[in-house]
Order: C-alpha cells, then sequence, then structure tokens
C-alpha cells in the first residue's frame, strides 16, 4: 500500500458515495487506474465493506450504553460461549475482549430501558460464567467516528 493507496482509502472513509470519476479527479488519477486500486483494495480486504451512517436521534429514542462484563472463570471455551451469545445479539454494535478489571466491553444500543432489560435477561443473566457487569448509560453522545487511522 502506498501514498496513493492511503489518499483513496481517507477519501472513501470520508464518503464512500464518491463515484470514481470524482475519486480519480480528487486523487489525481484516471478513473481506471482508481478504480483498480479501489478493487485491490476491496479485495485484499483492506476495503472490508461500504455503508450507510444513519443518525440515531433522527430516528427517535435510542439509547447508547457501555457494558463492562467480568467472568467467573477464565476459561477460553467459556469466553467463547458468551462471545458467541454477545456477538449474536442485535443490541450489540460493538464488543471489545480486554485486559483489566473486566474481561469484555460491550457498546450496547436499544430504543428504552425495558429493551436494555430484555438483552440482559437472555445475553448477560443467560450466562452462568458471568460474574457481574456494569453499566455505563451515554447522558450525550460528543463524538463517534468510524474511520481509521491511516499511517503515513
Amino acid at each position: 500500500m502506498d501514498a496513493i493507496d492511503r489518499r483513496i482509502l481517507d477519501q472513501l472513509q470520508r464518503n464512500s458515495s464518491l463515484t470514481n470519476q470524482a475519486l480519480a479527479d480528487e486523487i489525481g488519477l484516471s478513473p481506471s487506474a482508481c478504480l483498480k486500486r479501489v478493487n485491490r483494495l476491496r479485495d485484499a480486504g483492506i476495503i472490508e465493506q461500504e455503508v450507510a451512517l444513519l443518525n440515531p436521534d433522527a430516528l427517535g429514542q435510542c439509547l447508547h450504553m457501555v457494558v463492562e462484563v467480568t467472568m467467573e472463570r477464565d476459561n477460553k471455551s467459556l469466553y467463547q460461549r458468551f462471545l458467541t451469545t454477545a456477538l449474536s445479539a442485535p443490541e450489540v454494535k460493538q464488543c471489545y475482549q480486554v485486559t483489566g478489571e473486566c474481561d469484555f466491553v460491550l457498546i450496547v444500543t436499544v430504543a428504552d430501558l425495558d429493551e436494555y432489560d430484555s438483552f440482559c435477561d437472555r445475553v448477560l443473566y443467560g450466562d452462568d460464567n458471568l460474574r457481574k457487569f456494569r453499566t455505563l448509560l451515554s447522558r450525550k453522545r460528543h463524538k463517534f467516528d468510524t474511520s481509521v487511522r491511516l499511517s503515513r
């Protein structure tokens, strides 16, 4: 990956709906050379997917929560079992296995507290290896950035 690829990726992270012509003009390449590079970045798995980011506030009530999960036993198969359940839950938008005082951090989005309670019953309380969890309710989201920092 060279500097031109990084410029392409930077532009696509800002606006993936750019036409190939507009992207080529912005980067300073011919449309065919630009398209070849973009396709190569897709084929290599560097461009994983292209999506529309929606404004949850414009769509109605939405609660964002950070959930710290601590497991009872440090066991790889038990962790994998919890991970499988967490990843299949539509409320879980991000999932991190972490070091420190807890084992997992989940970013959970729900419409209201009743929906969160159902999530807790199904995903958290449903795991007999879960020791405890702590929920941090977001009062306001000040920054949300999906871009990946591209080293120069």
